[in-house]
């Protein structure tokens, strides 16, 4: 019981330990610049995901019918 105590303490220790120097590393100037967006930048930000959503639905869309259609086109050709 002694060792799942202790083993608990040292990694509450290093889990705070990282913390501590989160903003000091190499990515504590760019977390210091991070702001939380306006809604415009959130409301455009979703607008280009999901157009780039629904463009590469189209792409598989149009891949999965051709997959389907061209052996049944080559495959009436052969007969």
């Amino acid at each position: 019981m002694v060792d799942v105590v202790k083993t608990a303490w040292d990694l509450q220790g290093q889990i705070e330990e990282r913390a501590r120097r989160l903003g000091k590393g190499r990515y504590g100037r760019v977390l210091k610049m991070a702001r939380k967006p306006t809604r415009k930048e959130y409301a455009k930000v979703l607008q280009v995901t999901g157009l780039g959503i629904l463009v590469l639905g189209f792409v598989g869309f149009g891949i999965y019918l051709l997959m389907n259609g061209i052996p049944k086109w080559f495959g009436g050709l052969l007969r």
